[in-house]
């Protein structure tokens, strides 16, 4: 098994470095081997003409949850960068608060690959809102990036 060290706190150093999400309100809010989630909540700035979540925002958030769930399983002198990613968007984004889960589902040495699912929050239960596949490169050695 890889040893990465304290994943927990890497991951959350790396989340307090994204300005991207630090600008859209992003929270981390569970943070897991090879699982972690990003909270959101609603606020009309992030919205498109129809006031429904930006697909944009959608997206940024679930490669986020997605690239740190692959935080969680690779060593602790390695970075992550995202290659790839198909979005479905399923549902309208409306709610008062948006989950954003990323799970990794198959880890690997040099590519892993992780889905994402986004749920909108509000009255009654958890709505899907979209889904993520995403493909992810382990990064080694490269100036400027690290882990």
């Amino acid at each position: 098994m890889t040893d990465n060290g304290d994943f927990h706190e890497r991951i959350r150093r790396n989340f307090a470095r994204q300005a991207a999400l630090q600008t859209i309100g992003a929270e981390l809010t569970r943070v897991e081997r090879a699982t972690v989630e990003i909270e959101l909540p609603f606020d009309v700035k992030l919205t498109q003409q129809h006031g429904i979540l930006h697909a944009g925002v959608i997206s940024a958030a679930l490669d986020s949850a997605c690239g740190f769930a692959a935080y969680s399983v690779i060593d602790a002198e390695a970075s992550i960068l995202t290659i790839e990613f198909k979005v479905n968007l399923l549902s309208p984004g409306r709610g008062e608060r948006f989950l954003f889960r990323g799970e990794i589902t198959k880890p690997g040495s040099n590519i892993i690959v992780a889905d994402g699912r986004g749920y909108a929050i509000g009255d009654g239960p958890a709505k899907l809102i979209a889904s993520m596949t995403s493909t992810m490169m382990i990064i080694r050695g490269r100036e400027g990036i690290s882990g």
